[in-house]
């Protein structure tokens, strides 16, 4: 085994045959008494000549840490870099003339590393050229959505052992890149002020990294590149698959699975200048890196928002994602002294979404003064353009004044006496998911039988009374009313069309935390008096059904890798509570 002073003057004249002793002190950090001394006995040894050029023997000690390979991550969804990253995976960005991963894979091949693999998921198929043309191999990480990039290093762990394992969407002024590596390492770069960055803690001279904190100031902190030798490697594979199973695992990054364990897994810190090593998390970051970049980049979101707002590219600026939305991936950005909200359609929405009922909606929704936010959308693609507003809130199911003037909001909508020409039949389009999901099995679940039948039933007699059929928003819970100081808004018309008054009730309803009493109540304050009784029925059966539509809208939007979280189960519950209610409704209203 070498000591780290051979080494490095080994692997400085395996790149440089012939360096004078100035050079190699130079170009490895060690003093020149030390160079002479190492360089002597390496001559003594065998392993150098006279002419400072490395000997059969010197290859040979050098070949443990000989660089096997590399590990190109490009599985996520980059989702701070918006819009491009919704068109374009970030390593398929071109920076100053090159695609971000092209770049980096010459640079490893230029290191004399040829074995590289690219692990991939977001938009995978754009990746596929790379193993034609460059000669890499392609993994495919099917767990990109739903987990972090532990997965990506759980799809080739069994290649691991000197590999350089690297993000796709790094530029390196310089090649970082060695043909052989000493030990394990993490590139570093120093920051001064404030950082959201990992910030390195280390020890000793050799500056072993001992842990890490998110976010600091004036320090080093990870960036780019890691080399992982195989003992490392070992030591982290070991603790990977230790908790690769625990549900905290899931939103994990790599470096935090190491950072738990870092006490017992070897790695230093390797520094570099300022300027050599970039990520860029941000378009306004990489355009103040490369200023031809924003004129150059293809990118129709781009130029969707040129052409409606009449700006340049170079005129869109502080773009900050959105992700509030349940259907759809959304960024705010200004122009000039307005901000605005682009709305780019989500995976799957093609198949729930009618793009032209929305506009129609969307256009009438502006002439009622319900959505005051409203600017373009294109009805075939489904992209819009929205007025953002500031500090605005969503409505609070448990403010009645605010309650009060949504539920005015829906009646003014209700009263349009135009027809959009889109029907919406909240129980129809139940059905037409629950079509998409049987060929995935998601409702192999033990009572979805015991819930179908019940809501068929419930549906049928609902169905059966007369009820108004009107311009519904079929989307009316809380997120989608805004308020702001002098109004409320309603947004978001992706599932409207002619409806059954009672849909947009029974959606509102049942994305709150209503009892079965205050969703009475609500019903009185929409009618302005107390219902009928068949009212009542149909308005809480039609809370039942839109329940078991988003319960079944939420099962396929999981099956696509977009889960909605928590209203998943708050949908399940209320089919239940809901449907057994009108039920009992049902059955008074029969004696009667």
């Amino acid at each position: 085994m070498l000591n780290s002073s051979d080494f490095s003057i080994l692997n400085c004249c395996v790149g440089h045959p012939g360096s004078t002793r100035r050079f190699i002190s130079e170009a490895t950090g060690l003093s020149l008494d030390s160079v002479d001394s190492s360089v002597e006995r390496l001559r003594l040894d065998g392993c150098l000549s006279e002419a400072n050029e490395v000997n059969p023997k010197g290859l040979r000690l050098l070949d443990p840490y000989r660089v096997r390979n590399a590990v190109i991550m490009a599985a996520g969804l980059s989702s701070r870099f918006v819009p491009l990253s919704y068109e374009t995976p970030k390593g398929l960005l071109r920076v100053k003339g090159e695609v971000l991963i092209e770049r980096q894979i010459r640079q490893l091949k230029e290191a004399g590393i040829d074995d590289i693999t690219v692990v991939v998921g977001y938009m995978k198929e754009k990746f596929f050229y790379l193993g034609d043309e460059f000669g890499v191999s392609i993994v495919v990480n099917n767990e990109y959505a739903s987990r972090n990039n532990h997965s990506t290093v759980k799809c080739v762990e069994s290649i691991l052992g000197n590999t350089y394992v690297c993000s796709s969407d790094d530029y390196f002024t310089a090649n970082p890149f060695d043909r052989y590596v000493y030990r394990s390492y993490y590139s570093a770069l120093y920051v001064e002020g404030e950082t959201d960055e990992y910030c390195l803690e280390t020890e000793g001279a050799d500056r072993r990294i001992t842990g890490a904190t998110v976010g600091g100031r004036d320090a080093w902190v990870m960036m780019g590149h890691t080399y992982w030798d195989r003992a490392f490697c070992e030591g982290f594979l070991r603790e990977l698959n230790a908790v690769y199973d625990h549900h905290t695992t899931i939103g994990k990054l790599w470096e935090d699975v190491y950072l738990d364990n870092v006490d017992r897994l070897d790695m230093v810190m390797r520094c570099y200048e300022p300027g050599e090593i970039w990520e860029f998390d941000s378009l306004d970051e990489l355009r103040a890196f490369d200023s031809a970049f924003i004129d150059n980049i293809d990118s129709r979101i781009m130029d969707n928002i040129c052409a409606v707002l009449g700006c340049a590219k170079q005129d869109i600026r502080d773009i900050v994602p959105i992700k509030q939305g349940l259907t759809n991936l959304s960024f705010r950005f200004a122009v000039a002294e307005r901000a605005y909200v682009y709305r780019h359609p989500g995976a799957g929405t093609e198949d729930l979404v009618n793009r032209k009922s929305e506009t129609f909606s969307q256009r009438v929704a502006s002439s009622l003064g319900l959505d005051s936010t409203y600017l373009h959308e294109d009805e075939d693609e489904g992209w819009k353009i929205s007025r953002y507003l500031n500090e605005c809130a969503e409505l609070d199911y448990g403010d009645p004044d605010q309650v009060a003037q949504a539920l005015a909001m829906l009646n003014t909508l209700h009263s349009y006496e135009g027809d959009s020409g889109f029907d919406f039949d909240v129980y129809q389009k139940t059905k037409e998911t629950t079509g998409l999901l049987d060929a995935q099995r998601r409702l192999m679940f033990k009572d979805y039988r015991e819930i179908a039948d019940m809501m068929d039933w419930v549906a049928e007699r609902a169905r059966a009374i007369g009820a108004r059929r009107c311009l519904c928003h079929n989307d009316s819970y809380s997120p989608n009313f805004l308020v702001y100081d002098g109004g409320m808004d309603l947004i978001d018309w992706e599932y409207s069309g002619m409806s059954d008054y009672a849909s947009d009730l029974g959606t509102f309803i049942c994305c709150s935390d209503y009892s079965l009493d205050r969703a009475r109540e609500v019903i009185e304050q929409y009618f302005r008096r107390p219902p009928t009784d068949e009212e009542l029925f149909h308005c809480i059966a039609y809370t039942a059904i839109a329940s078991f539509y988003w319960f079944i809208w939420a099962l396929y939007k999981d099956a696509c890798g977009d889960p909605v979280g928590e209203y998943l189960y708050l949908w399940y519950r209320y089919t239940k509570m809901y449907g057994a209610e009108a039920r009992r409704l049902f059955f008074a209203l029969s004696r009667d």
